[in-house]
């Protein structure tokens, strides 16, 4: 019976790695609440379980006594949620601080599992007003619940991620691919990769832990992008931008680059020495020549080649 089994909740549900989580978390047995702020775009985690396993709730890490009502009577608490760019000033705060605050102290005060899933970078005496949120998070979430168990992932790629993808649907219509900082270093780590670590957190192996969770290859940013041209046989300009252009750029309305991020892209992003990694979590990091061809098959000159359908 699916009362009788354990529940877990997962703040940020339907993102790109929250649907991996869910996944798995069913295959657990877990009957899973999709804590999110669009329950219709929840829906498409409920063929994940059998009926009624895969519970979507209204429930933003803003909101207290939804969070709380969420987490009631939960085993296992993740926290997922997350922003790239603000939609208002503030929103990196509201929701990499005192959401992921209220989170850890709502589940410590229920005694359930908590993982948090930060950011390699996360800092907070950052420049960068998200890695500062993200750091000022941790420190938080520790405080609240000291049993916490901390990952920090450098940049996820996968067949829905917004990086690789991004670049390779404008290399397809463009002539020129403009970047910034070309030769900061990036650690990919594959969102399959990421969510076994996460469920591996959630025991005993995980609590009052950090992880830094990166892949087998640091690539600079300018490398990463010519391994994606690579692959979908296009060669447009790499224009690794002047900073000061880049953040003139960011100011102007739908250029989809922001000032903070032309301030991030300038640290590398990178697991750090000494820090337990997926290797800890007993997760073996998968490269990216074998996942990247898969699924950026569909940007190829030529199409899609066969058997490139992607299987995670």
């Amino acid at each position: 019976m699916l009362s009788e089994r354990k529940i877990a909740v997962v703040f940020g549900a339907s993102g790109f790695l929250g649907r991996y989580v869910v996944q798995r978390l069913t295959a657990l047995g877990y009957v899973v609440r999709a804590a999110v702020r669009d329950t219709e775009a929840a829906k498409i985690l409920r063929p994940m379980g059998v009926a009624g396993q895969v519970v979507p709730l209204y429930a933003p890490v803003s909101e207290e006594g939804l969070v709380a009502r969420a987490i009631e009577g939960t085993d296992l608490v993740i926290n997922l949620a997350g922003i790239l760019t603000e939609s208002r000033s503030g929103d990196f705060m509201r929701t990499h601080c005192q959401g992921a605050e209220r989170v850890a102290r709502l589940s410590h005060q229920v005694g359930a599992r908590l993982v948090h899933v930060s950011a390699i970078g996360a800092n907070p005496a950052s420049p960068s007003a998200y890695a500062r949120s993200k750091g000022e998070g941790e420190q938080a979430v520790k405080s609240a619940n000291p049993q916490v168990a901390i990952l920090r992932p450098s940049i996820i790629f996968g067949p829905e991620d917004k990086f690789f993808n991004r670049f390779a649907k404008i290399a397809v219509v463009s002539p020129v691919l403009p970047i910034v900082h070309g030769k900061t270093k990036f650690q990919p780590v594959y969102v399959a990769n990421v969510a076994d670590a996460v469920i591996t957190a959630a025991g005993p192996l995980g609590a009052g832990t950090m992880f830094e969770l990166g892949g087998p290859e640091q690539k600079s940013f300018r490398a990463l992008i010519e391994q994606m041209l690579t692959i979908i046989e296009r060669a447009p300009l790499i224009w690794d931008m002047p900073v000061g252009l880049a953040k003139v750029v960011a100011m102007l309305p739908g250029s989809g680059l922001t000032a903070d991020q032309v301030t991030l892209l300038a640290d590398d992003n990178v697991a750090s020495p000494g820090v337990p990694g997926l290797a800890a979590l007993g997760v073996t990091p998968t490269p990216l020549d074998i996942v990247l061809p898969r699924y950026l098959a569909r940007y190829r000159v030529s199409g899609r080649s066969h058997g490139d359908v992607y299987k995670e």
